[in-house]
């Protein structure tokens, strides 16, 4: 059998919700994704700097320690997987939170309380697809 990870797209959920992490995880990697999922911004700096660059980055806003937009605009900063799809995970829908989102360079917002995970699944690829013209 040969090893067909090198066409995997790798994944990167940043959520402390457990379970979403979970369900998420199964989903993607169900299409073939090469998936890391971190219930934590520190845990997911960590699996950046130990190696794993992600393609496309999945993160919720708000998290204890530091939050999903700052945690994005330390992963731009130390340029931590610069080729990446960034795109935001949240319940967090109000203008003011996607305006924050816009200023951190995010590719994609997407409300999970109005988003089952079939539709994330067909909105990051789409989203992934428009930025790298795939």
């Amino acid at each position: 059998m040969s090893d067909t990870n090198t066409s995997k797209r790798k994944i990167l959920f940043v959520d402390d919700d457990k379970f979403l992490l979970d369900m998420y995880a199964l989903k993607f990697s169900k299409a073939d994704y090469d998936v890391r999922a971190c219930d934590g911004t520190d845990v997911a700096l960590k699996t950046m700097t130990e190696g794993f660059i992600p393609d496309i980055i999945l993160v919720d806003i708000v998290m204890p320690g530091m939050d999903g937009l700052d945690f994005i605009g330390k992963v731009h900063s130390d340029k931590l997987a610069p080729n990446a799809v960034i795109i935001t995970l949240t319940n967090q829908g109000s203008s003011e939170d996607i305006t924050r989102a816009q200023r951190v360079k995010v590719d994609g917002y997407i409300v999970k309380a109005t988003t089952i995970p079939s539709e994330v699944l067909s909105e990051v690829e789409k989203i992934y697809v428009s930025k790298n013209k795939v």
